[in-house]
């Protein structure tokens, strides 16, 4: 008889603890993902020669607008009916967990508005550009729900199925239901997202090229994958069961709509050609206050 193949998951969430303080593998991951996604829009400054200043700055816009809107969506979303009433725990209880990545992806468009606006440049242009740190940073926070045991799949019986040990601790082993892994699911799809969006930033030019082609790919990439994983995941909310579709997939569907517009606009216009790039007044690093720097990108 041949034993069928899987994967014994007992992962420990917690990286070290300190009474009852703890930091998580979870929490580390959305920090290497929000630390990735600054170093990365550095380089973009830099390769298109703009100040430092607009590189830092996207910390207080970018990086505090997801957080604060992933745990507000993650709320809002699919426990409204708990937080609404005692609002102040989307706060204070933040440390039992929960973040939404359809919270985290509004709370980044405006975000990114605001940051656009501080330092005077089209909206499009950094969302062409956060796209690329944002499908990579994707792919980490999966691995963080991966390390914690969460966001898990259906039964299978797949050769690469997992048996999360930590979801039925009273069990043993050889009682334990084999699962996709669809936190590996989507991280892959992400990575392979990251890698389109990363050749045509930096092997095509279609970032100043196609304006919007990268968002609208981005878009295409996370929630597309997002919408047709779901069909393997177990309801993540109770209210979820019975449904068509799933909150994460209703909530993806104006994001894939919005992300074919925007490819469809980007070849719908003339392409940009880099002698014909557009000038933009950016705020200087000069210490004088009246003085503007103009650059190309």
């Amino acid at each position: 008889m041949i034993t069928p193949l899987y994967v014994v998951w007992n992962f420990n969430p917690v990286l070290f603890s300190i009474g009852s303080f703890e930091i998580r593998y979870y929490g580390l991951m959305w920090a290497v993902a929000l630390l990735l996604g600054g170093y990365m829009f550095n380089i973009f400054c830099k390769k298109e020669r703009l100040p430092q200043s607009v590189a830092d700055s996207i910390f207080i816009y970018g990086v505090l607008a997801t957080v604060i809107g992933a745990r507000v969506g993650h709320c809002l979303f699919y426990e409204p009916g708990y937080y609404l009433p005692q609002p102040w725990t989307i706060i204070t209880e933040i440390r039992n967990g929960g973040m939404a990545s359809h919270g985290a992806a509004v709370g980044l468009l405006i975000g990114l508005w605001l940051f656009s606006r501080k330092n005077k440049l089209p909206y499009i242009w950094s969302l062409d550009r956060v796209m690329i740190p944002v499908a990579i940073g994707g792919a980490i926070v999966r691995f963080g729900n991966l390390f914690n045991s969460e966001i898990v799949g259906c039964e299978c019986d797949v050769p690469w199925g997992f048996k999360f040990m930590r979801l039925h601790y009273d069990l043993p082993v050889e009682m334990v239901p084999v699962q996709h892994p669809t936190q590996l699911y989507e991280a892959l799809c992400y990575i392979i997202t990251f890698g389109i969006l990363a050749w045509m930033y930096f092997g095509r030019d279609w970032g100043r090229r196609r304006p919007g082609l990268l968002f609208g790919v981005g878009l295409e990439g996370i929630f597309l994958t997002r919408f047709f994983i779901e069909f393997v995941k177990v309801e993540q909310e109770a209210f979820e069961k019975g449904m068509l579709l799933d909150m994460g997939q209703l909530l993806s569907i104006p994001f894939i709509l919005l992300g074919g517009w925007m490819i469809w606009r980007a070849f719908a216009r003339p392409e940009v050609k880099p002698a014909e790039s557009v000038k933009k007044t950016v705020s200087s690093e000069n210490t004088h206050p009246k003085k503007k720097k103009t650059v190309k990108w």
